[in-house]
């Protein structure tokens, strides 16, 4: 009895002396905290950053445990590390970009939006629209502005304000088989290894003939000069430059579709005639442009669209004798005036708006931050640097850094910053199989796409904060 009475007695000691370990160790914990906080003197400010898979790495994919997240993550240690206004706790999520619209639309509706999202600029230009981004002109500097050129600024500016700090960019142009040049005896037009080859009008004309008639049938059975699909939306990008090609400004300065002028009609006939004529792929209505990347890889195309993620992915393929080798060059999309068309996709920071003004601030600086530090902006080589400096101090690495840096000044801006854009996709590659099958005239073809286009444009203006 005695024997039980000291057992529950010294368990009792036990459990009080554990509770009394605990009540110390938590206030040890207590004071540590309030330690830090005091030694810090900052408030906690929490923010959220949000991206879609960019690159894995911080700036490199064979760094060791190298993610999605690991950039924006060293650059939050980076950036807490010298931030003095507050103790920013930065919480970096990849969100798959499937998801992308769903989950800002489940956020924005439950008052729970990312602070800062990272992603290519072109399926957020909506969310500019409807007014849940901040505008960020004013955290964008004389230097930024002197190091990144004019056109990818246009292509962030929504109105009168910069919402979306340009990081780097994945430019869009044509890719072409120099070995068929060489067996067509086109040699004179095929450019360097690091560059990015400009031919008129007059000279592609020369290509897509030779291609069609000199190119050997022994050596490439069953090959066209150039690619032409219209499917789906997918790769509109380049059916959008072609429509360009013989000068049509395609939207007006109120950003209403203007193609349906003289240029407007002469793109489309240009377009019927190289289809009807045999120098594309047939059946273009129902190709679509992931089809037409296969063609150009089996040699069955001799020029094909291109942008650097294709082209290395192509490369790797070669590499990995997944597809045949040959020798892969790029080139401008040509046009009648003889200055290029080319285009990009440029990938960046945004803020989207918060309640909490400290929440917005601290986004706001930590997009800053990263965007112009000078070792975290070098990342930008796994894209294409926007940053000229970048792209110079890079070029030893990468030659043809330094040929898209030139090229910026050829960039329009595609998507011409409207309302809508990716419900007016949907309108353009059903009147291209019109065309293509001959259900539409060029002139119909251009009529029935700005009329209907400009129905979208005209629908989402009505909810544009930007139009109002």
């Amino acid at each position: 009895m005695k024997k039980k009475r000291l057992l529950s007695t010294m368990i009792a000691l036990m459990v009080i002396i554990s509770l009394i370990s605990g009540c110390s160790g938590n206030n040890a914990a207590s004071s540590n905290t309030s330690d830090n906080t005091a030694k810090s003197g900052k408030e906690k400010v929490a923010i959220k950053v949000w991206l879609t898979p960019q690159w894995k790495g911080v700036v490199d994919a064979t760094e060791s445990g190298a993610d999605y997240d690991s950039f924006l993550k060293a650059a939050a240690e980076k950036f807490k590390a010298q931030y003095d206004k507050y103790d920013a706790d930065i919480q970096v999520e990849v969100i798959a970009g499937d998801q992308r619209d769903q989950l800002l639309n489940v956020n924005l509706s439950g008052g729970t939006p990312p602070n800062v999202f990272f992603e290519s600029v072109f399926p957020m230009g909506d969310y500019v629209h409807r007014g849940a981004l901040e505008p960020l002109t004013d955290i964008i500097d004389e230097d930024a502005k002197s190091d990144i050129a004019q056109n990818y600024w246009d292509a962030v500016t929504f109105g009168k304000d910069v919402y979306f700090y340009p990081f780097q960019h994945n430019p869009g142009t044509l890719v072409y088989n120099a070995d068929m040049f060489k067996a067509a005896g086109l040699e004179k037009f095929i450019g360097g290894e690091s560059e990015i080859k400009t031919w008129n009008l007059d000279e592609y004309q020369q290509i897509l003939d030779g291609l069609k008639n000199n190119l050997p049938k022994d050596k490439y059975s069953n090959a066209y000069p150039m690619a032409l699909y219209a499917v789906n939306n997918q790769g509109d990008t380049w059916n959008l430059a072609y429509l360009r090609m013989f000068g049509n400004k395609f939207f007006d300065d109120q950003g209403n579709i203007v193609l349906n002028d003289a240029n407007g009609v002469k793109a489309a006939t240009w377009l019927k005639k190289l289809y009807d004529g045999g120098y594309t792929n047939p059946g273009a209505e129902s190709v679509s442009s992931n089809d037409a990347n296969a063609m150009f890889q089996n040699q069955q195309l001799a020029i094909s669209f291109t942008n650097p993620i294709l082209f290395n992915g192509t490369k790797a393929n070669m590499e990995s004798g997944t597809s045949p080798k040959f020798d892969m060059r790029l080139a401008n999309i040509p046009s009648e005036s003889g200055d290029p068309l080319s285009f990009t996709y440029v990938v960046g920071a945004s803020v989207f708006k918060s309640k909490d003004a400290k929440k917005t601030e601290v986004a706001k600086d930590f997009v800053k931050f990263f965007s112009s530090d000078p070792e975290l902006v070098k990342s930008s080589k796994n894209g294409i640097p926007v940053r000229s400096s970048v792209a110079e101090q890079l070029k030893s690495e990468n030659p043809l850094f330094a040929a898209y840096d030139a090229n910026s000044k050829y960039l329009f801006n595609f998507t011409g910053n409207v309302p809508g854009y990716s419900q007016l996709r949907e309108v353009l590659y059903p009147d291209l199989q019109a065309l293509y099958m001959g259900a539409k005239t060029p002139e119909q073809f251009v009529q029935d796409y700005q009329t209907n286009g400009n129905k979208v444009i005209d629908t989402n203006k009505a909810n544009s904060v930007i139009f109002q």
